[in-house]
């Protein structure tokens, strides 16, 4: 059996050599300035904002060149997952007042790699949108019938989500990583399209998890990020396996890449879903967090944000 999944995972980094001329994928690694800025919207009342912080771990290497943070603020950590993340308090006198966070970044090309002291378990237990029940359960068993090992059953799912769901982004309802809205209406944009796969692969017993952040534009070197991007990974044969079914669909050229791979033109700011914060959020636990957070007197307030990128590698 370990020859099998040896076997596919070689197959896996065949398909990566493929990939290396297609456009949007940058091989091996990436070296990028990252600006993430927020501008704060009139203060009225009662105001927290919660705003992520990158930090380094075994692909990113990450610089915090600028923090400019006109206002007193302090960093905390979510309990389950340890991203840090800034918290400030402002007041009426704080009103349009910008937020400038500058990164330097060192990112690796993200393929299937080992756990590390930590328990994948975890990641079967289910999230507020992202259910484990009997119909997932169905489902899951229905995709991967025949198949007999874990990377083989995952490798089933990732088909199905591809082939089921449409990227979409009109209407409501979507866009919040809700797997039941994601299985019914079949579109939705990244956050659905995981939350989907991650809810079927947990139903039968295999670990996945969510990250969060951004793709750097791989047909130009600097200029604005339309928005936060964000994937999934799965546990199986004692690896992580990194997967990016949206991107897989705008880009069918590449499903076979995306089945394993993260490209090196990433940069993620956190990791999880229903972060537990203190000071927490009158709305709870964080969905997920890559925009900040702002609240007024308990009504959750969108400030203008904005992500651009310089990219530095020669």
């Amino acid at each position: 059996m370990r020859c099998l999944i040896g076997l596919a995972l070689l197959l896996v980094a065949a398909s990566a050599s493929r990939a290396a001329d297609e456009p949007g994928i940058v091989k091996g690694f990436d070296d990028f300035e990252f600006v993430y800025r927020v501008k704060l919207p009139e203060i009225k009342g009662d105001a927290r904002l919660w705003i992520p912080l990158a930090k380094t771990d075994a692909f990113q290497t990450v610089t915090r060149e600028e923090i400019s943070i006109p206002i007193k603020w302090e960093k905390i950590q979510d309990r389950d997952y340890g991203n840090d993340i800034c918290v400030l308090h402002p007041q009426p006198a704080d009103s349009g007042k910008t937020i400038e966070l500058r990164y330097r970044v060192i990112r690796k090309e993200k393929s299937a790699y080992p756990a590390k002291g930590e328990d994948p378990a975890r990641f079967l237990r289910p999230e507020k949108l992202v259910p484990v029940n009997e119909t997932f359960k169905t489902l899951a068993e229905q995709a991967t019938v025949g198949k007999k090992d874990d990377l083989e059953r995952a490798k089933a799912l990732y088909d199905h989500v591809l082939g089921r769901m449409r990227y979409d982004k009109s209407g409501t309802g979507w866009g919040r990583g809700d797997a039941v809205y994601a299985c019914d209406a079949k579109t939705g944009n990244c956050s659905d399209f995981h939350a989907y796969f991650i809810a079927l692969a947990r139903s039968i017993s295999i670990p996945a998890r969510f990250a969060i952040g951004a793709t750097i534009p791989a047909d130009k070197n600097e200029g604005a990020i339309e928005g936060y991007h964000c994937w999934a990974e799965f546990f199986a044969d004692g690896r992580w396996v990194p997967v990016d079914i949206s991107e897989a669909w705008k880009n069918p050229k590449l499903a076979d890449y995306y089945f394993g791979h993260n490209p090196a033109n990433r940069f993620e700011l956190t990791k999880g879903r229903d972060l537990i914060v203190d000071p927490a959020p009158s709305s709870g636990p964080i969905n997920f967090l890559a925009y900040p957070l702002l609240e007024m007197d308990g009504n959750v307030v969108k400030p203008e944000t904005s992500f651009t990128f310089r990219r530095t590698r020669a």
